[in-house]
């Protein structure tokens, strides 16, 4: 067998008999870089012998090399899931064997095989991705990011320039049959020109160690459900120049396959849940640029598969799916004014609910940063936010801290050009004027919006009550009813209705 030739080896894996005990069926999974060979309760991935301009597995030895990085990388995140590398060996009499005695002639990973039903394409395409699962996911990838090996010399500006380089070479080979050469061209200018403008800024980020050694291919398909948790699997480790990235390029691949599925409250949730962690409002102003060029990725990738593909009908589909891409990786790049919007009512009013439903709908993509002073609360305590705390985290001091902090955090996003939800109970006349002053000093529109609704309704929601950041109980509500806020310039609602007329609501107010 020569190196390039992994016939042998491809015939021999797609048996029953390859694998101990004799798996009684194996379903071969194909990709153009890759193999998967699922046999009873493992699976086993082949690299294939190819060259391309971003990844090399021509030989043997580099293939062994790659599968070593790729348990290494996905140990991180998937530790349960990834077993080690395997070598097929020749035997004797010339025949082969997994992980026997004779000579290793290829390499394979081995991993646990999960079900692919639980995989989050397919819950997405089934409808049935739940956004509970959102808080977990983002959990996840801050854990990895935190984690991450830091990578000062990757990255920058240098590193999204090729990315935008190779959209465009991408765009040149396919806009004359698939894609509009003259999209191509406006993706590619508006790109180079948000890449000027943050030039400095992404470079600084990289001195800053928030260009690490990320996932790099975090899309749904990467993504499945171990013991019912989120988990990352399948990073790059194949070329250095996509997995180590800055931290929030990794996570735009995420929340733009999200956004592009409609799937609209998801990506805002995990754009959320993360941020809330990682307070990385640095980053925002070039959410656009990293959100437009993971877009104009697939769109080349995608116009590439459908020239690759036999089947028409698939090929069509490859070739729709280009373009609602490319116009995607246009409209990213659109600008969009922000705004700040206040969300404000007594404990249990519903404002972390309307908070969460409205945030998609405004600003930028994936929607508005909310920040909400329960989480700030338990930040600036140093615990988690399901810890109770006692009367030392609400002193006046403490308050006062987190309502700083609150439009400190809103103006940072607001300079980004990104949209804001404060969402605190704005109990206080001062309270509910530094945060009109926020959207004043920065230039943007402000609404207030005062959630309101009958004693005994408000107290049932705290009665019943779990799994809540907020500490109120009935006895805080009567405290905060005994003070009479009555914010006559904010608008009002009624937040005893059901979610979704409080929202409709809200929108029409907006609008």
């Amino acid at each position: 067998m020569t190196p390039d030739d992994q016939r042998d080896v491809i015939s021999f894996l797609s048996t029953p008999g390859a694998y101990a005990g004799s798996a009684p069926a194996v379903e071969r999974i194909d990709t153009h870089i890759s193999i998967v060979w699922l046999a009873g309760d493992r699976a086993y991935k082949l690299k294939r012998a190819v060259r391309f301009d971003y990844v090399d597995f021509s030989t043997p030895e580099l293939r062994r090399i790659a599968c070593e990085a790729e348990v290494r990388v996905n140990r991180r995140t998937a530790p349960s899931l990834y077993l080690g590398v395997r070598p097929v060996t020749r035997k004797p009499d010339g025949g082969l064997a997994l992980g026997g005695q004779g000579e290793p002639i290829e390499w394979v990973v081995e991993m646990v095989r999960f079900d692919q039903d639980t995989l989050f394409d397919r819950l997405a395409e089934r409808d049935q991705l739940d956004a509970g699962l959102m808080e977990g996911l983002g959990e996840a990838i801050v854990r990895l990011h935190t984690a991450a090996e830091p990578r000062k010399d990757r990255g920058g500006r240098d590193g999204m320039a090729w990315v935008i380089d190779g959209n465009a070479r991408g765009f040149a080979e396919q806009s004359a049959t698939i894609l509009d050469a003259t999209a191509c061209a406006r993706v590619t200018a508006e790109a180079c020109a948000a890449l000027e403008r943050h030039s400095d800024r992404l470079d600084t980020r990289r001195r800053q160690g928030l260009v690490r050694e990320c996932h790099g291919d975090l899309h749904l398909r990467n993504i499945c459900l171990v013991d019912g948790v989120p988990t990352l699997f399948d990073a790059v480790e194949f070329n250095e120049d996509i997995s180590c990235i800055d931290v929030l390029y990794d996570l735009a691949f995420l929340l733009m396959d999200l956004w592009r599925r409609d799937l609209r409250s998801h990506a805002n949730l995990v754009f959320n849940g993360y941020l809330s962690r990682t307070v990385d409002l640095d980053g925002l102003s070039l959410l656009p640029l990293f959100l437009s060029c993971r877009a104009a990725v697939r769109a080349k990738t995608s116009a590439t598969g459908a020239k690759a593909q036999p089947d028409e009908l698939h090929r069509r589909d490859l070739e729709s799916l280009s373009r609602v891409y490319l116009a995607l990786a246009l409209d990213l790049l659109r600008p969009r004014k922000a705004r700040l919007v206040a969300v404000g009512g007594l404990s249990a009013s519903g404002k972390s609910t309307l908070a969460r439903r409205l945030a998609p709908h405004i600003g930028a993509v994936p929607g508005a940063l909310v920040v909400r002073s329960d989480l700030i609360r338990k930040a600036l305590c140093g615990v988690s936010p399901l810890t109770r705390l006692g009367p030392e985290g609400y002193t006046e001091d403490v308050t006062r801290r987190v309502y700083e902090t609150m439009s400190d955090r809103a103006a940072a996003a607001l300079a980004a050009g990104h949209s804001v939800i404060a969402d605190a109970v704005h109990a206080q006349p001062h309270e509910r004027e530094a945060i009109a002053a926020v959207a004043l000093k920065m230039g943007v529109p402000f609404d207030g919006l005062w959630l309101e609704g009958p004693r005994e309704t408000l107290a049932t929601r705290l009665r019943e009550r779990t799994a809540d950041p907020s500490d109120a109980t009935p006895e805080v509500l009567d405290a905060q009813a005994r003070t009479r806020i009555t914010p006559l310039d904010w608008h009002r609602l009624d937040g005893s209705a059901d979610a979704a007329s409080v929202e409709q609501s809200a929108l029409r107010v907006l609008s």
